[in-house]
């Protein structure tokens, strides 16, 4: 039975890929926001390394059929490799999932790694065109990159060179074979005690996101200083504390409209705002609609 591939769309450039240097390598990332599986493909023009990272949810990727698939869930990764030069990837995104694809040249990518480096996956494999696909758990280190490559910090003036940088950062502690890859340890953050401590206090701002504790409240609350808070949750979370907090609350407003069970009212003060229109204000200066135009956009 034939796959039906008409439902695959290819992907909007402008939007999806975050990166592209001819001959070096290309950083691809999709947020399916939505409530269904989003069906997207992109067309590979040249032989390369596919390393697929997922930040969030699940998703299937594909290769030129739909039987010739991996899938990747939260905190995981792969690596692929086909001798094919020119193919379709096919992605198959669970909704509210999040991914981002690196490609690397294969030119570039020996260009990046001396001989010596070979034994970073199966280079018999690799030699004699035979595919490699190696499935990989995700550091803390690692999955901190993935936010930072997508952060809108940084000016677009600089990003090109913000994000090469990053790639480099990427790729040594994904082939880094110096520790265990389960370690929990990462550059920015000292400890396993202190992850657990910013975990902490992530759930503590959700538990009480209807009247969240000060910086100063929640650092006495999980044992660490305001300095080593802020610093640590922004690395580990790619945000700030309460911009962490406005993006929990946009996204649990979305699934509230799509669900269709409160109006803009209830779910106003589901969320803690004071008046409605604080609500329907903060929801359009994320989204750029109101509540009430996204719910109607909902309506198939």
């Amino acid at each position: 039975m034939k796959s039906d591939l008409s439902k695959y769309k290819n992907i909007d450039k402008s939007t999806q890929l975050l990166f592209d240097e001819k001959e070096t390598f290309k950083i691809l990332h999709f947020n399916n926001l939505s409530h269904q599986n989003t069906f997207l493909k992109y067309y590979l023009e040249n032989n390369c390394i596919q390393l697929f990272f997922c930040n969030k949810g699940e998703y299937i990727a594909s290769f030129n059929f739909e039987h010739c698939a991996i899938n990747i869930s939260e905190n995981n990764s792969n690596m692929v490799y086909f001798k094919d030069e020119k193919m379709n990837i096919l992605f198959n995104l669970q909704p509210k999932s999040e991914a981002t694809i690196v490609l690397i040249s294969i030119e570039y990518f020996h260009s990046l790694f001396s001989n010596e480096g070979n034994f970073l996956f199966n280079f018999s494999n690799f030699k004699v065109g035979k595919p490699i696909i190696e499935p990989r758990t995700l550091n803390p280190s690692i999955k901190i990159i993935l936010n930072q490559l997508i952060s809108k910090q940084i000016s677009e003036a600089l990003r090109p060179i913000y994000i090469k940088g990053k790639v480099y950062e990427l790729l040594s502690y994904y082939f880094n074979t110096t520790t265990e890859e389960d370690s929990n340890t990462c550059p920015y953050i000292s400890n396993e005690e202190t992850i657990s401590q910013i975990k902490h206090a992530k759930q503590l701002i959700i538990k009480e996101m209807n009247n969240p504790p000060s910086l100063n409240d929640l650092a006495k609350e999980v044992g660490l200083n305001i300095k080593k808070l802020k610093t640590g949750f922004k690395e580990f979370y790619g945000v700030p504390v309460y911009a962490f907090l406005l993006n929990y609350k946009m996204e649990l407003a979305k699934k509230l409209l799509i669900e269709k069970q409160l109006n803009v009212n209830e779910i106003a003060l589901q969320l803690g705002y004071s008046a409605s229109s604080h609500f329907i204000a903060a929801f359009k200066k994320k989204y750029g609609i109101t509540p009430k135009q996204f719910s109607k956009s909902q309506i198939l």
